[in-house]
This record gives structure tokens, sequence and C-alpha cells, in this order.
């Protein structure tokens, strides 16, 4: 049997029987490897080589963690967080339902969607927006009956179609560090390919997957309200608001690194700069700096280490040279027949991200694979950024262990009144991988 089939259904057996993703990775590679005959030794050896190659990514996640621990320690978030509830709290939907609830709730999902997308790029804190900002909200969405599952498709949707389409903060992780980068090092050169032209369509079927959600989900929704909604809610209300001077300084490191990401084109860069700021106005002390750096490396160390997992995983891949001869098979079974070859490709993307949770970690597994697939079966260089760009995206959303459900989750399920299976993953894959998959199909026929 091929040596590269039996490595992904190896790494993707493992983790679907929920055994540690960097475990599953380094057992598939030693499955791979030694059906090729390479030897557990040279296995092992190419396998480290690998892990340099994941080296700068993880760093990049590191202090974009760092820099998110930063901006929540400036007392932002909550800052911006009570300013919502308190402004919701002076229209009295703690107590009742006014008449102007409708224009209320628009406003709620409106702003839940931009903190989501904010998120991703321009305030980086990925999920830890969630714990501050949903739970003391949870009384003000049962008092309207907001049904939580079409919340929790606000946030994936937010969370998810941000960094697959916009290459700023997580987006430049995934589309140009890991996405182009990884496409480059398996020998096809897209440097004329525009990856947000690339991405567009795929990203306007997660568009299509909101707009149903709210069909699906709009109307009203009974829960229970209980002692930890109204206290949630209390203490926000009561919360102090920070100094002015903190707030300031937090906006201010948050153009700054935003800027420089754009002039530098180095998220490790603008998030380091961002982090000095910090540091240089006294938000962040030098006696607490290292308590905070130790923070955000906590907060990505996971992501980061299985990234790198990955990158051992596509060298060993690479190593076996079955590759070509996987190509030629499957160029084979499809008959010629590029629709064919575009839907397998998106259906093994979503296996392989919702077995390891991260379409962060998929990229770099997929891509040694399918770049050859991709030029043995004609499809462009835009056409193959977006199949292997949607493949590793497939999963994110609805899969039980990525980010993009277990934050919502977290934050949703404070009163232990919404389901992570449920009413989170089962919702998300429905209305984000279902149309993801047909965008893009269509996306690798027509670019």
């Amino acid at each position: 049997m091929n040596a590269v089939v039996v490595a992904v259904a190896v790494m993707l057996a493992l983790s679907l029987a929920r055994v540690h993703v960097v475990l599953s990775l380094l057992l598939g590679a030693l499955a791979g490897g030694l059906t090729a005959g390479l030897g557990l030794a040279e296995t092992m050896k190419v396998f480290q080589t690998g892990l340099a190659n994941g080296a700068q990514i993880a760093l990049s996640y590191a202090m974009l963690g760092a820099f998110a621990v930063a901006i929540a320690h400036s007392g932002l978030p909550q800052t911006l967080a009570n300013a919502v509830i308190r402004r919701i709290d002076r229209s009295h939907v703690r107590d009742n339902v006014p008449s102007g609830a409708a224009g209320i709730k628009w406003m709620l999902l409106a702003s839940l969607l931009a903190m989501s997308v904010m998120s991703q790029n321009l305030i980086p804190i990925h999920i830890a927006f969630i714990p501050l900002i949903i739970p003391p909200l949870l009384l003000v969405f049962n008092r309207m009956q907001i049904d939580r599952r079409l919340l929790a498709c606000v946030m994936t949707f937010g969370l998810v179609t941000t960094y697959m389409w916009l290459p700023y903060g997580f987006g430049e992780i995934f589309l140009k560090q890991i996405l182009v980068g990884n496409i480059t090092k398996s020998g096809l050169n897209v440097d004329g390919v525009n990856v947000m032209h690339a991405m567009t369509i795929p990203a306007l079927g997660m568009v299509a997957g909101l707009v149903i959600a709210f069909f699906s989900y709009g109307r009203r929704r009974g829960y229970e309200t209980l002692t930890a909604d109204v206290d949630a809610n209390r203490k926000a209300i009561d919360t102090p608001q920070m100094s002015s001077y903190r707030s300031a300084v937090a906006v201010a490191a948050i153009a700054v690194s935003f800027a420089v990401q754009l002039w530098a084109d180095s998220l490790l860069l603008g998030a380091m700069v961002g982090f000095a700021v910090f540091m240089a106005a006294g938000v962040v002390k030098w006696g607490d700096a290292d308590d905070v750096f130790n923070k955000g490396v906590k907060m990505m160390a996971m992501v980061g280490f299985i990234m790198i997992a990955a990158q051992g995983f596509a060298e060993v891949m690479k190593a076996t040279k079955e590759i070509e001869q996987l190509v030629k098979t499957s160029a084979e079974i499809f008959g010629g027949s590029k629709g064919m070859a575009a839907f397998v490709m998106l259906l093994v993307g979503l296996l392989v991200t919702m077995g390891i949770g991260s379409s962060f970690s998929t990229l770099p597994i997929i891509a040694a694979i399918y770049v050859p697939l991709c030029v043995g079966m004609g499809f462009s260089p835009m056409a193959t950024v977006a199949i292997i760009g949607t493949a590793g995206a497939l999963g994110d959303a609805g899969s039980p262990a990525s980010d993009s459900t277990l934050g919502p989750t977290a934050g949703l399920n404070t009163d232990g009144q919404h389901d992570h299976m449920r009413d989170t993953v089962i919702p998300t894959f429905l209305h984000y991988n279902l149309p993801l998959m047909v965008s893009g199909w269509i996306a690798a026929m027509v670019l």
C-alpha cells in the first residue's frame, strides 16, 4: 500500500480516536516512513529535520499570544464589553423586552460579529474575548430569547472566515506563511497569485452559510434565567471603568502593531513592537512582563506544537518519494475528471481537519500531497491555492476539537444551557462546511 495513504490513514484514525494530535502526527509519520522502507532511525531524522520548518510560524503564534494577553491586561476588552452591557442595561432589557427589541437584537449580533472579525486581525486576541463578552450578556440573550445556536454560528463565522480571506493578523499566518509558504516548498510557483482573490469564492460560501443560519435559528428560543446569568451581568455592570490612559495605550499599541505588520509584512515583528509599546508606557510593568509573556505563550503553545509536528509529518511524506505514485494512481482513478479530483481533495481536507481540530496544522500535511496532484490534473496555480486553502479551512467550523467551536461553547455554556455538540458543532458543521465544500469546488472549476 502507498506509504502516504498509510501515514494519513493512521494519523486520521488516531486523531478521530482522540489520541493527542502531536502523538498522532508522529505515529502516522512513523507508519508512513516504515512502510516506505526508510527505517526507524531515518524516519525520525527526517521528521526532526522537518520540525525546523514550523519554528517561525510557532514563534509568530507565541508572540501574538503574548500581545493578546497584554491587550487583555490593559483592560481594553473588558472596557468594551462593559460599555455594551451598560448601554443595554439602560434600555431595560434586563427586566423586559422593550418595543425596540429587534433593533437591540441586531445591534448585539452585529457587535458580536465585529468583535469576532477584529479578534483575528485588528485586536488579535483570538477566542480570548469570548469569556469576557458572552457570560455577562447571557441574561440579555435570555430575555430577548435569542437562539444561542445563532450566536455560535455568528462567532464561528467571524473566527474562521476572517483568517481564510484577509491576510492580516492570524490571516497573515494562515494565508501567507502556511498556505503560500507550503505550496511554494512543494514546488509550485505562486508569486503572481493574489491569495485574497483565490479565496474569495470559498469565503462567499461562508457568507451564504451565515445567511442561512439566520433563517435556521432566527426564531425565538426560550432559556431559563439562572443565578449565574444574573450574577455575571451584575458583576460586569458594577465593575469600575478602566483608566482612560490604559485604554489609550492599548489603542496606540494595536495601531502601531497593525502599521508595522503592514509595513514590514511580518506579524511577528508587529506583535513584538506592540508588546514593547505596552511595556514602554508602563501598562505592562517590567516586573510583570515575564508573567504576561508566559501566559501568552501558554495560550498559543499547543497550536504551535501541532503546527511544528505537522511540518515534520509533511517532511516524512516527501521523503517517502511515494507522493508521485499516489498522484499517478489518483489521476487514473479520477479518469482525468478535475471535478471529481477537486471534490475528493476537499473531502479529505474536511476529514483531516475534523480529526486534528486545527486548519493551520492541516495545510502542511495536505500541501505536500495536493500540489503535485493539482499540477498533474491540470489545475491552475490560482485554483490550486483555492483548493488547498479551502481543504485546510474545511472542518475548522464543526470540529469538536477546534478553537472555533470550543470558544463559543465556553462562553455560551457558562450556565449549562448550551450543549457543545448539539448547539455548536452540528449547527456550524451544517451551515459552514457544506457551503464551503460547494464554493471551494466552484473555485477549483472556474479559477
